[in-house]
């Protein structure tokens, strides 16, 4: 039997899709087949894969919590919303480089998100000029802290080259003998302070 389709259920359906086949698993012909429903039927709610994409986006970007903006200390905001958005899309890395160019006119929850934030930042007195630089700054430090959860191991490992280079090769074991279970989270943490401090510097 066909599922009657609307955009939360093809939402789902690929959300499924693609926590079994992956992001490369996600075509409109499979995506329609799961759905038991003819391609030419799905086409009449989503003109491409572009388009699935921007609802699994939407619908990721409803699960970040921006809860404690408005009802605290904008630098603790700014850390809940930071750790929660960089923890959701490292489960989905392969929508950042798409999401990174789409347009947000057509994903609400979206919007919502860039609303509540654009408000914390001007409730804690940023100029109107300085928000939307401001929340792309922290953006890119998530997007790309967001791939860091997820690198192998040994990525910083020098291997036959470490006696070319000693200032990094020692950094890297010395940051190992430190210890942290997770480095993702050591740089993500550093890098966000950093972030909090600076970006704090332009309030009113």
């Amino acid at each position: 039997m066909a599922a009657v389709l609307d955009k939360a259920g093809i939402t789902a359906a690929a959300l499924q899709l693609i926590e079994r086949k992956g992001y490369d698993g996600l075509t409109m012909a499979a995506l329609a087949r799961s759905l038991n429903v003819a391609p030419s039927a799905l086409y009449n709610h989503v003109e491409s894969k572009r388009d699935v994409l921007l609802l699994v986006e939407d619908h990721l970007t409803a699960l970040v919590d921006v809860s404690a903006f408005g009802s605290g200390p904008w630098e603790e905001a700014v850390r809940k919303w930071a750790w929660s958005y960089r923890d959701v899309f490292s489960r989905h890395t392969p929508l950042i480089p798409v999401i990174a160019v789409l347009p947000v006119t057509d994903a609400p929850q979206t919007l919502a998100m860039y609303e509540t934030v654009s408000a914390g930042f001007r409730e804690a007195g940023f100029p109107a000029g300085r928000i939307v630089s401001s929340i792309v700054a922290l953006e890119s430090f998530i997007f790309g802290s967001a791939y860091d959860v997820t690198a192998p191991a040994d990525i910083f490992d020098s291997g036959s080259m470490a006696e070319a280079t000693p200032s990094f090769t020692g950094a890297v074991r010395s940051l190992a003998t430190q210890g942290h279970e997770n480095p993702a989270n050591v740089a993500f943490t550093l890098g966000l302070e950093a972030l909090i401090s600076g970006l704090g510097a332009l309030r009113q």
